[in-house]
């Protein structure tokens, strides 16, 4: 779950680092700043993807773990409150 956690992080700051350096590099060009913004978020995020891939496939396989876990943790609690005998070992 940690290991999850840390993916996350690394992955939602190296994609909003990368909207601030495209934002940046817009601005030193002398586009006004919301517009420069506003580039940068449909740049970045398809940029993001290509440059973070590895990291984009480790978060996607984390969540599906733990989406899986969860499931499997609801069909348990579901077994046990209809009373299943499975459910109690």
């Amino acid at each position: 779950m940690s290991t999850l956690s840390r993916d996350l992080t690394l992955y939602t700051l190296g994609r909003l680092a990368l909207v601030g350096a495209v934002t940046v590099v817009l601005v030193l060009f002398d586009v006004p700043l919301l517009v420069s913004f506003a580039v940068a978020i449909v740049v970045g995020f398809p940029l993001g993807l290509l440059l973070f891939r590895g990291l984009n496939q480790r978060v996607t396989a984390g969540l599906a773990e733990r989406g899986a876990e969860r499931a499997a943790t609801r069909d348990r609690l579901r077994a046990e409150l209809r009373g299943d005998e499975d459910a109690r070992e």
